[in-house]
């Protein structure tokens, strides 16, 4: 069985050009990654072909651009769930 991933996003305008790597991990880091988030009320999204390409990107990183348009998605589906709350 595979084990499970997580990336966390951090994306200010006011402060970056692109969306930043905050957190990575794999396992019991993704499981607590997932949790903080929810605990923290930041929506969660599953996208394994993202999560492949964004595991390559280091902590503290920005995005690279061929990863912007899927990068985009989550941003609009993040401020939708919010908007709905």
């Amino acid at each position: 069985m595979e084990k499970k991933k997580a990336i966390a996003l951090r994306y200010d305008q006011g402060r970056d050009k692109a969306p930043v790597v905050v957190a990575k991990g794999v396992g019991e880091l993704a499981e607590k990654i997932i949790e903080t988030a929810k605990k923290h009320g930041v929506p969660v999204l599953e996208d394994k072909a993202l999560i492949s390409g964004l595991m390559k990107v280091e902590i503290y990183e920005e995005i690279p651009p061929e990863l912007y348009r899927a990068v985009a998605k989550v941003l609009v589906f993040i401020r939708a769930v919010r908007i709905s709350s």
